[in-house]
């Protein structure tokens, strides 16, 4: 583990740049915004997107000039100094582009490859969730600040659990044949649309359980250890389909019985 105080600062440096880019996001944000696609026509990215990450690199390395860097709009740069910044600008872009509060700026950061801090900034809903690894989590609320604990429940068909689905139609059919299995054996299933806070409501308690595939570090850097400073267990499932491993946040109590029901759904032999 790195020291102590290298943690703290780097927090410290986190929060900071993680209110700018959201006071940014959320403050500047044009009423008509121009939009280009990515990986398909319903993946998409807007300036607000590549000029917030271009925002928080400069934060950065304005401060930690021999930092690497990781963003998801193509802010990558290799460091000498062994941390590396795990960025998502605005996760939730579609949320954001309609207008919808479900959307955050995601701030990781990692000491020789393991993450040590992450913030993850929900301007439109009003709220900041922070975690420091072996420190803890936090939701803060205008100026209250509140320690984190993931659900305690014991029974999969009393859960709440969230889910995401992919850009292409191809992987969200496949999504959605996983959820015929899963559907009828918990209380019910939401669908935010940003992975960050998903996570984070993991670590909140404010659903029992996250999970998704083919996601990317800048999707799970900060808010998979909000979760797990919440004493969440997350977890990674291998899984041979072109979207590649899924992602598993849940409350101790239903990890085990749903990560079983999610490998039948990925192997039914």
């Amino acid at each position: 583990m790195p020291a102590d105080a290298l943690v703290d600062d780097l927090l410290a440096l986190a929060l900071e740049v993680a209110r700018a880019g959201g006071d940014f996001a959320y403050l500047e944000r044009p009423d008509y915004l121009i939009t280009d696609t990515k990986s398909s026509p319903t993946d998409v990215v807007t300036q607000m997107d590549r000029a917030t990450e271009s925002l928080l690199v400069t934060a950065i390395l304005a401060q930690r000039p021999d930092d690497g860097i990781l963003g998801e709009e193509g802010g990558e740069r290799s460091g000498t100094s062994g941390v590396r910044w795990v960025l998502d600008p605005i996760d939730g872009t579609t949320n954001y582009l309609y207008g919808l509060p479900v959307w955050a700026v995601s701030v990781g950061v990692e000491v020789d490859g393991v993450v040590v801090a992450g913030v993850v900034e929900a301007p439109a809903l009003g709220r900041r969730y922070l975690a420091r690894r072996g420190g803890g989590a936090w939701e803060e609320v205008g100026s209250v600040r509140r320690s984190l604990g993931a659900a305690k429940g014991q029974v999969l068909a009393e859960s709440l659990v969230s889910t995401g689905f992919a850009y292409t139609s191809e992987r969200r059919a496949r999504q959605a044949e996983d959820l015929r299995e899963l559907a009828p054996l918990v209380r019910d299933i939401r669908r935010l649309g940003a992975a960050s806070i998903d996570l984070a409501w993991v670590g909140a308690g404010y659903v029992d359980a996250f999970f998704e595939s083919g996601l990317h570090a800048w999707d799970v850097s900060a808010g998979g250890l909000i979760a797990a400073e919440a004493g969440a267990v997350v977890s990674l499932l291998a899984s041979g389909a072109p979207d590649g491993e899924i992602t598993l946040a849940a409350a101790p109590g239903i990890h085990d019985a749903l990560r079983e029901v999610l490998m039948r759904s990925i192997d039914p032999a």
